[in-house]
């Protein structure tokens, strides 16, 4: 199979920013930007501002504590900007930092591909290696 150019670029652009090394501090950006909640933060964060009450409300499923540690790893990011105005009750909210509009743009693309293409995701035939086993890893 010939590489395609551009992912080969890509690829080549990525192995000098040293994110295929373990060590590499984008790795862990790139688990909290592409974790189930991080994608869904990100992309209902792109509509606009949330309280976290609305945000959970928004995304089904998620964990009040899930929520919270991602908002936290979203915010130490720079991602996400979380304003307290200091009111009693507490009245805090979520939005995106210059920086996360960046990123959301590139996770709502991913999101809108994979819903537009689930069909063909959903219908594909599961293939597997005749005589192998997933590494305990996978």
């Amino acid at each position: 199979m010939t590489p395609d150019p551009l992912a080969q670029a890509m690829l080549d652009h990525l192995d000098r920013a040293d994110v295929m090394v373990p060590e590499c501090p984008s790795r862990l950006v790139l688990q909290h930007l592409t974790s189930r909640w991080g994608v869904l933060v990100m992309a209902v964060l792109a509509t606009g501002t949330y309280r976290f009450a609305a945000l959970r409300r928004r995304i089904g499923g998620v964990s009040e504590r899930m929520l919270a540690q991602t908002l936290q790893q979203l915010e130490a990011d720079g991602m996400i900007l979380r304003r307290d105005h200091g009111e009693v009750p507490p009245h805090v909210d979520y939005s995106l930092t210059p920086l996360g509009q960046q990123a959301a743009q590139h996770l709502v693309a991913l999101v809108a591909w994979i819903e537009g293409n689930l069909p063909a995701i959903l219908g594909a035939p599961v293939t597997r290696s005749v005589g192998r086993t997933a590494p305990a890893s996978a």
